[in-house]
């Protein structure tokens, strides 16, 4: 009888209250399989208080159609405005909160570890960060818009920091360099 391997399926979350980003990626023997991604849009139009009730009922719906094991949530950073700021960590609770009652595990990594792991260093471009996701999931194009795209970095960070030998380290690199060199001229 062979052993069934469980494979890992990671949701990554760019939180706000006016547009979230998602991204699902799968592991897939040694690769990983991108599953969807996209992003949510509230109602512009109604309140924070109905748009982060909108954005729980899709994540809800979105949890259940891909049945995560792992949920990452980007971790909130200095922004210059202090009511982005707000808004964004309001957006972060609604996420950690769907996240957690659905059973996943939570994790959270703040940008610039997302774009060191997928890049090379942590002040890479959003489309940098686009271009490297599309050349780690064997995508023609990168996925768009960019929030998608940075919620995808954000689950192959995951993927990438929890199978290396390396995982925790606070000094490892994963991308290959020539990688990113070969992502970056695309």
């Amino acid at each position: 009888m062979k052993k069934q391997i469980e494979r890992a399926v990671v949701c990554g979350i760019d939180p706000g209250t006016r547009v979230v980003g998602w991204g699902v990626v799968a592991s897939k023997g040694r690769g990983y399989e991108p599953l969807g991604a996209g992003v949510l849009k509230p109602n512009p139009k109604l309140a924070v208080p109905a748009r982060l009730a909108e954005i729980r009922a899709a994540l809800d719906r979105l949890f259940v159609e891909f049945a995560p094991t792992v949920v990452v949530v980007e971790e909130a950073f200095a922004a210059h405005n202090f009511q982005s700021a707000l808004r964004i960590g309001e957006g972060r609770g609604v996420a950690l909160a769907c996240a957690a009652a659905y059973g996943a595990e939570v994790v959270q990594y703040p940008p610039a570890v997302a774009k060191k792991t997928i890049c090379g260093h942590g002040g890479a471009s959003k489309e940098h960060v686009a271009r490297m996701v599309a050349s780690l999931l064997g995508l023609a194009t990168p996925p768009q818009p960019l929030d998608a795209t940075d919620a995808l970095a954000l689950a192959l960070t995951q993927h990438l920091r929890s199978s290396s030998p390396l995982a925790g380290s606070k000094r490892m690199r994963i991308v290959d360099p020539t990688l990113v060199r070969r992502a970056a001229r695309l």
